[in-house]
């Protein structure tokens, strides 16, 4: 008799991390692995958010528990960076912080959905998205999208996947793992069909401020009173302030979603360190200047490896507009090195040009593979020299 439950055993082990501890194991055996596969800044948290951290240390208040949602203050830093960035206040109520804007996703779907209830995923999506509906015995609708219309989701799509089970609908945007942004229009009809249809609305916002070579992000939730009330916006400190190891993720919407997600923070992780909290006041609230600097960098990043990659034999790749990664269709790549499933192709790259990419097949795009540009341009420019040479070999 397995002691494992269903839902462990069904459950998908993530594909980015998988990519990212087979790549670590290689490296650990003395291969020169060069690993393009988390999402992860390459950058040191800035200076003032590091003092702010050790300052609460030393003054002792990151030293007790504090209120499962969040700390009154962290709450306030919160709003001014909503009313900053977003364009509208939020009261403490509208607020809950978690362990990770991962953790925070979950939050939402264990207090939202019901058995059998149904949750609208465009693909390509995250890797996480699916099992996380999965896990709360809901049901992901995963909707296709084309590289045609930039893998965005149409109105039209939606509708035709909306049942009467239908609770929500999830936005990621910029997306991971495309880097494509919905325009204001395109969001303005999504938001009025969501609410004409009484439809949730997630909003994962955490790629918002990393927009690049002219392109905007928009809020969905700042486009209407309606739509705004019918949306949770989850975001956090991760990539835009270089904080992954620290943690910390955010949900804003109404009282009554956000004071179930409370409860479910309550009973499972409680309070998010303390210390991480006081890091993140300083984050949304301080000096941004050398947020601007990394998204710089990013911005470089892209526009000197995406022209690189395009002259990859096979490789078909449209230029994404925000996060940090690429997404090419390799599907004439695989058809010219006689591979039909990418997970073969990306483990030969692996193996023979021991660059580490993560296969398209886990975000719900079995034709493409995902690079991350959040590393060096050294790097980068040896990893796309060498899968160039894979494919002209």
């Amino acid at each position: 008799m397995t002691k494992l439950s269903n839902r462990v055993l069904e459950m998908e082990e993530s594909v980015t991390l998988a990519a990212s501890a087979r790549a670590a194991a290689l490296k650990a055996e003395g291969r020169d692995i060069l690993s393009l596969t988390l999402g992860e800044p390459d950058f040191v948290t800035p200076k003032n958010i590091q003092d702010a951290a050790i300052k609460s240390i030393q003054n002792g208040k990151a030293s007790f528990y504090t209120a499962a949602s969040g700390l009154p203050e962290l709450k306030d830093a919160i709003n001014v960076y909503m009313t900053k960035f977003y364009g509208y206040s939020v009261a403490r109520n509208q607020i809950v912080v978690g362990s990770g804007a991962k953790f925070i996703l979950y939050a939402f779907f264990a207090t939202v959905i019901n058995p059998g209830d149904e949750v609208i995923i465009p693909t390509p999506c995250w890797v996480s998205y699916v099992d996380q509906v999965k896990m709360v015995d809901g049901v992901p609708v995963t909707v296709q999208t084309v590289e045609s219309n930039d893998f965005k989701v149409t109105v039209e799509q939606l509708e035709a996947a909306r049942t009467d089970k239908t609770k929500a609908i999830l936005l990621n945007s910029p997306s991971n793992p495309t880097g494509m942004i919905y325009s204001r229009d395109e969001l303005q009809a999504i938001g009025e069909w969501a609410v004409e249809h009484d439809i949730l609305i997630l909003a994962d916002d955490i790629y918002g401020r990393l927009v690049y070579n002219g392109n905007e992000f928009t809020a969905i939730s700042s486009l209407s009173e309606a739509i705004r009330k019918q949306t949770v916006v989850v975001n956090g400190v991760s990539k835009t302030f270089s904080m992954t190891g620290w943690r910390m993720g955010f949900a804003v919407g109404e009282p009554e979603i956000i004071s179930g997600m409370a409860k479910i923070i309550s009973q499972t992780t409680s309070n998010l360190a303390a210390v991480t909290q006081y890091a993140s006041i300083e984050a949304l609230t301080g000096d941004q200047s050398s947020i601007e600097e990394m998204r710089q960098a990013f911005e470089e990043r892209l526009n000197t490896i995406y022209p690189l990659l395009c002259e990859v034999p096979g490789f078909e790749v449209v230029k994404p507009q925000g996060a940090f990664y690429l997404f090419p269709n390799v599907k004439k790549a695989m058809e010219m090195k006689g591979f039909n499933d990418v997970n073969d192709f990306t483990n030969a790259l692996l193996e023979e040009a021991e660059v580490a990419l993560v296969t398209g097949a886990g975000f719900g795009a079995p034709e493409n593979v995902r690079l991350s540009y959040a590393t060096d341009l050294d790097t980068l420019k040896e990893a796309v020299r060498r899968i160039k040479a894979f494919m002209e070999a």
